[in-house]
């Protein structure tokens, strides 16, 4: 299946130095998949609707200042290789081109509806991320903000005092609360109101109940709840026990399990790719993951994900950067995280990390035909 059969022509173009106040207006009456940027006639970018939502940016600044890039792709180009793309730059919407001509927009959401019948014979445990972020009831604001930032992630399930789940905190919520409470405030009183708002314990702001799915629930009923709520995931309970959490499966781990292939080496994806420097390249991120399993005989990497985050902070021009990688093997899953200055200096980092791990990893259920099964069940795309 190629990517012509899923885009559509379903956008509105603008150019950069467009008001907001007129991107939002055009939102509101004509209802577009997406809004793509161009700055002198060029692609430059895209606006979604959710962006534009959740940002509260005035309505007179310029729609340049609230663009965000994301991969160009051909028309005819693989679904597999375009959620790949999407994945890798961290994107929920991609401009389609064709000889060079704007064609049309796709976005994650039109990939998981158009594959979703594939997706029935797959179980969420097979997908889902393990070991996610948690807080209490009692956790600040201001310490669920450091949270989301240091992990890069945008939700975190909230527990009890008994560890059961209660809630759910987003950098939606958090953005929301904030802005309303600045905008209540006069000048002189904002700096005030904020300390107050980092000091709310997230009980008064989290979202209740939260939407579950179990380890055994089908990938296409999960898919399906979060199309239809638009919802960016669901937190994963084992045994249908709605007060646990065993992890999160969110759309962007569907559309990275359509992106596994039966090439002979291991399959590694980047998230954020860009952030790559001249000091590393995909190849020699693959050859250090490959060389970590090589010393395990017994354990068979699968599939490889490697998120790259850039912070603000830089010394002498390098970024200080984030690396974080999880591993899908025959023995179950595995990760490391860790920072440093430049992307060579952070994958090193959590490249150690996870070798530890590694060695610390015991019981673990095997899965031997893991990548098998699941290269199967998608073999009709």
């Amino acid at each position: 299946m190629n990517i012509a059969d899923i885009a559509t022509s379903d956008f509105v173009e603008l150019d950069a130095d467009v008001r907001l106040g007129k991107v939002r207006s055009i939102f509101e009456r004509e209802n577009p998949k997406g809004i793509v940027i161009t700055e002198d006639g060029a692609y430059a970018g895209v606006i979604t609707q959710k962006q534009l939502v959740q940002s509260h940016v005035e309505d007179n600044a310029k729609a340049g200042a609230m663009m965000r890039s994301a991969p160009k792709v051909e028309r005819h180009d693989d679904v597999r290789e375009v959620a790949r793309v999407l994945v890798e730059g961290g994107a929920k919407i991609a401009p389609v081109f064709e000889g060079g001509s704007l064609w049309g927009v796709v976005t994650g959401d039109d990939i998981l509806e158009a594959v979703l019948e594939n997706l029935d014979a797959l179980t969420v445990e097979q997908i889902y991320t393990k070991d996610v972020v948690t807080i209490t009831e009692e956790t600040h604001v201001g310490q669920a903000i450091n949270l989301l930032r240091k992990h890069s992630i945008s939700r975190i399930p909230v527990l009890d005092d008994d560890g059961d789940l209660s809630g759910m905190v987003t950098t939606h919520d958090i953005v929301d609360v904030v802005v309303r409470d600045m905008n209540k405030a006069t000048r002189g009183d904002r700096s005030g109101e904020n300390d107050r708002v980092l000091d709310l314990p997230v009980y008064d702001i989290m979202n209740s109940p939260v939407a579950t799915t179990s380890l055994d629930g089908s990938v296409r009923d999960a898919v399906e709840r979060m199309l239809e709520n638009d919802f960016a995931g669901l937190v994963v309970t084992p045994d249908h026990d709605d007060s646990l959490v065993a992890g999160i499966v969110t759309k962007t781990d569907v559309l990275r399990a359509l992106t596994f292939t039966e090439e002979e080496h291991m399959d590694v994806q980047i998230t954020n790719i860009n952030l790559l420097d001249n000091t590393i390249s995909r190849d020699d991120i693959r050859e250090e993951i490959g060389d970590v399993a090589s010393k395990y005989q017994d354990m068979q990497v699968q599939h490889a994900h490697v998120r790259f985050h850039e912070h603000k902070e830089k010394l002498r021009g390098t970024p200080l950067i984030q690396c974080q990688i999880r591993l899908r093997t025959n023995k179950g899953q595995a990760a490391g995280s860790g920072e440093g200055y430049g992307s060579d200096t952070a994958f090193n980092v959590a490249l150690d990390k996870l070798q530890r791990n590694v060695l610390e990893m015991k019981g673990v259920r095997a899965d031997e035909e893991y990548r098998g099964q699941l290269l199967r069940k998608l073999g009709e795309l």
